[in-house]
């Protein structure tokens, strides 16, 4: 299975931009042969926590909020963050997977929030977890991924593939999403795809640089740091 790993630069909390942004990509991906095509945190509005937490109409209502629509029907599967309504007053950060049909596969919910994003969501539970074409596939947020013990019980449960919607910024965070991601096709034997911002998003301006590691660590594909993009590579079971 050939998958995407995209990266996309966002209009701050505007949704049916984002949208429009995103399905480009995702278009452009199946045309590259793709089946499935992981997009970084916050794919619908960039990381803007404040605009977040002023308007609850930014949160997606659930899996069948008609606003990711489009991206349902691209033609291949997908896997969107989103601000999430929940039960309770404050959202969760999530991951939606959707299969190239459109049909909801799996939801995850961020377990680790990073510092401003605590009070303002909801930790999440739960693995998340999917199998498509045969191949079992795991989900991190951003974050999430500095935390060892997600991609070791990802990889103790079957996994083959672990899905990372992120956003890392210039500075620091050019070292960290090479060292992390790189760690946990190394430690856990995982094929590891990781999407990202490129340009502003919120308080940081995105690094790009999105990519696909094989098992072992080997880079297989990887962005540059400032096109609006996506790499691809294939993935075994």
């Amino acid at each position: 299975m050939k998958i995407a790993a995209a990266q996309l630069n966002c209009v701050p909390a505007d949704v049916p931009a984002n949208t429009r942004r995103s399905v480009a990509l995702a278009v452009r991906a199946r045309a590259q042969g793709a089946e499935l095509a992981v997009f970084p945190e916050f794919t619908l509005t960039g990381y803007e926590l404040e605009a977040l937490a002023a308007d609850p109409g930014l949160w997606m209502a659930d899996a069948d909020d008609p606003r990711l629509d489009p991206l349902r029907s691209a033609g291949l599967a997908v896997a969107v963050n989103v601000a999430l309504r929940t039960t309770g007053p404050l959202p969760a950060i999530a991951t939606l997977v959707y299969g190239a049909d459109g049909a909801h596969l799996t939801t995850y919910t961020k377990q680790h929030l990073y510092r401003h994003e605590q009070g303002a969501f909801v930790a999440g539970e739960g693995p998340g977890r999917f199998t498509l074409g045969g191949i079992r596939f795991s989900l991190g947020i951003c974050y999430d991924n500095h935390f060892p013990q997600l991609a070791a019980r990802a990889a103790a449960d079957g996994c083959r593939v672990h899905l990372a919607s992120s956003l890392y910024g210039t500075g620091d965070g050019i070292r960290e999403r090479a060292s992390v991601h790189t760690g946990i096709a190394e430690e856990h034997g995982l094929y590891v795809a990781l999407a990202n911002h490129v340009g502003p998003s919120g308080p940081w301006t995105g690094c790009g640089r999105a990519a696909l590691w094989a098992p072992g660590g080997a880079l297989l594909a990887e962005a540059d740091d400032r096109t609006a993009s996506v790499v691809t590579a294939d993935v075994g079971p």
